[in-house]
């Protein structure tokens, strides 16, 4: 057995230790929780909880935590040791079934969006029995969803496992109708593709702009970027690959199928993927591999990056969600199949998906709407703003001639007829991948690039099963009547993309000619998280989340609440940490050069007769005139910041920031980046983005 094989999975409590470790009548009832959702009960519950403990104790464990994922989309846990006291003086070490199953965190500290008060502490973490358990730092992780004491979600989990549930049931009434009355459940896979930066730990403490915000808030353009194109899929450099073996060591011990590694086109930009796996499992394994990253990146002298734009002019950082839909007999649904015989059922999700997004742009845009990826859509290899599909050329003629009636193969002169013999197989791989596409099909799932490198994908994948799963239910709802269902079938396609044809775009996204094409289409451009949130409670968006049962009205606008709140907290941070910056580190380390050059000037008229200094005084004037105008951009952002943040409705804070306060953020910076050039190298207040991109 290779190194590999005997490291992969080994701190984690997966179906193979389960069947080793449990008994046979535990393991089955167990196993009956994760497959069809049975309550566990307190006796099987205690048995596996002391399997657990025993199997973590050996694996160096000494405390256990219940492991989630709140509001702030990064993960908490808090840690109690197994530690139990004898009357003797001493400990025995002891976890039950109890300890297990619930948990009781304080749930004050953490964002609810203000539908409950600071002092109603209590906050309960439930065990999901459909994650492994793990160790990590010496604890037994424990993945579990968060409630508050009145029974609202308060984290993530606990929405995309309804979100998972409720397009299982809409999947199976369809497959039902198609005959497939052998399918029980339905899921979805992802693959979530995790783009970062790699820099220097020393340079990045010497960055007050990155430890606080996790970008620059300033930095003059180097002289070479990327446009040699010289770094995708270069050769790694020796320290990046000792950091990715390590880092990969540590991800395969947590079961986490780490898969494919390379320089992204950025210099210093990297990309982990890992294979498909279900989705709230992917969405676990991811928030764990971001905090690997970072905790393995200390270790090589680095700091890993996850900001969507933690460099102005080069690419951003984005986590590519490749989402499919799968059955528990193993048939991909988004998979065009080798038989026609197959299509009409592919034809039919695939019309669902089609529909589903062109009906809930909004709720899409706003899923990954945040203040860092605002920064990256629409620039450097990031698709756009605006929601749109991107099917590929064959598969678009192929649904154009079904929308419009017309033949398929100029050849033969087919019409096609949905279900039939005359529909040719559809190729998995028929055409080229668009990377200016928000949303494209790639073969056999779509791949949602707008999601940012920081965000969890709970949320993202939440919204992409909610909307299909209404859509596939209004199938379900017309079809389960149908007297006619191969003629239904033909007939509600083609009705579905003749009336949402105008969501599929096969161009460039990047071409200012589709913004202008995209408005004559009605499509949204919700270019910043105020512009989207906008639309986040409007009626539709309600009726969708909670007739489905995955949000309430009380959790919707919770969230709404927080997602606007987190918004301004974080422009407020990146205003605080400009002006600071400018005051103590940009504006001394002008006036200390201007007052050498000043006096080396003084020093040449001293030595050599005759001589003008015209050098020195063009540059002390240049400078003069940039300081003094920095110093009142400084005072207008400060006041327009002042003036944000005496709104209390945090809409109207975060419409503020995006009016006012951002575009002077950018004039300020463009003043401290004209005038980083002009000091000397001794001088620079910061380390340059030439020595963050290219000293590693």
């Amino acid at each position: 057995m290779s190194k590999v094989q005997e490291v992969f999975g080994s701190m984690v409590f997966n179906q193979k230790v389960m069947q080793e470790r449990l008994p046979k009548d535990t393991y089955k009832a167990l196993k009956k929780t994760i497959e069809d959702g049975t309550p566990l009960n307190l006796e099987v519950a205690n048995q596996v909880a002391h399997a657990m403990k025993e199997w973590a104790i050996e694996k160096g464990a000494t405390h256990y935590t219940h492991w989630f994922q709140p509001l702030t989309g990064i993960t908490a846990e808090k840690h109690d040791s197994f530690i139990v006291p004898t009357d003797d003086g001493g400990v025995i070490m002891s976890f039950s079934g109890k300890e297990l199953v619930k948990g009781e965190p304080d749930a004050s500290s953490f964002p609810s969006g203000g539908h409950r008060a600071t002092f109603e502490a209590r906050g309960y973490t439930v065990w999901d029995p459909t994650a492994y358990a793990f160790v990590k730092d010496h604890s037994l992780c424990i993945p579990t969803a968060f409630c508050s004491y009145t029974g609202e979600a308060l984290d993530k989990k606990t929405p995309l496992l309804r979100s998972m549930e409720a397009l299982s049931r809409q999947c199976v009434r369809i497959l039902h109708l198609f005959g497939n009355k052998h399918v029980h459940h339905v899921t979805t896979t992802m693959g979530p593709e995790q783009e970062y930066f790699l820099v220097d730990e020393k340079l990045y403490r010497e960055r007050k702009d990155l430890r606080m915000t996790g970008r620059t808030l300033f930095g003059s353009k180097p002289s070479k970027g990327q446009e040699m194109d010289d770094q995708y899929f270069a050769a790694i450099k020796p320290r990046v690959i000792e950091y990715m073996e390590d880092l990969n060591i540590e991800l395969w011990k947590l079961g986490i199928l780490a898969k494919t590694e390379h320089n992204e086109a950025a210099p210093a930009q990297h990309e982990m993927a890992p294979i498909f796996c279900t989705t709230n499992l992917a969405a676990d394994q991811n928030q764990l591999t971001m905090e690997i990253m970072k905790k393995v990146a200390r270790r090589h002298g680095l700091v890993c990056l996850l900001h969507e734009k933690p460099f102005a002019g080069v690419n951003g950082s984005g986590k590519h969600n490749n989402w499919s839909i799968s059955t528990d007999t193993g048939e991909n649904l988004l998979s065009p199949g080798d038989t026609p015989r197959k299509n009409a059922q592919f034809l039919l999700f695939l019309a669902a998906v089609i529909k589903a997004v062109d009906e809930n742009q909004d709720l899409l845009r706003i899923s990954v709407a945040s203040a860092g990826n605002d920064h990256r859509l629409g620039a450097n290899e990031a698709p756009p703003a605006i929601i749109s599909i991107y099917v590929g050329d064959e598969l678009e003629a192929l649904l154009k001639s079904i929308k419009d009636g017309t033949p398929y193969d100029e050849k033969t002169k087919q019409k096609l007829t949905i279900g039939a013999d005359v529909l040719p197989p559809i190729p998995k791989d028929s055409t080229d991948r668009n990377r200016t596409s928000p949303f494209a099909f790639t073969g056999n799932r779509f791949e949602f690039r707008s999601v940012g490198s920081s965000l969890s994908i709970s949320g993202p994948n939440t919204t992409l099963n909610a909307i299909v799963a209404q859509t596939l239910k209004e199938f379900a709802d017309e079809l389960e009547h149908s007297t006619d269902f191969k003629a239904d079938i033909s007939r509600l396609i083609k009705k579905t993309l003749t009336d949402h044809w105008r969501i599929i775009f096969n161009g460039n996204g990047y071409d200012a000619a589709w913004v202008k094409e995209a408005e004559k289409r009605g499509l949204l451009n919700l270019k910043t998280l105020p512009d989207a949130m906008e639309h986040y409670l409007d009626p539709k968006n309600v009726r969708l989340f909670t007739e489905q049962g995955i949000y309430t009205d009380a959790e919707m606008q919770g969230h709404y609440e927080v997602k606007l709140s987190k918004y301004c907290q974080i422009l407020n941070i990146e205003v605080e940490t400009m002006l600071e910056m400018i005051n103590k580190d940009i504006m001394p380390s002008v006036f200390r050069y201007m007052s050498d050059v000043s006096a080396a000037a003084v020093r040449v008229k001293q030595v050599v007769s005759g001589a003008n200094c015209a050098a020195e005084t063009a540059l002390l004037k240049k400078l003069d005139g940039l300081v003094d105008e920095l110093a009142k951009k400084a005072e207008e952002l400060s006041a327009h910041h002042l003036e944000a943040k005496k709104h209390a409705d945090a809409a109207a804070c975060a419409r503020a920031y995006v009016e006012s306060v951002i575009p002077c953020m950018a004039e300020t910076r463009a003043v401290a980046d004209e005038i980083e050039p002009l000091l000397g190298e001794d001088y620079k207040p910061y380390p340059s983005y030439e020595d963050l991109l290219f000293r590693i």
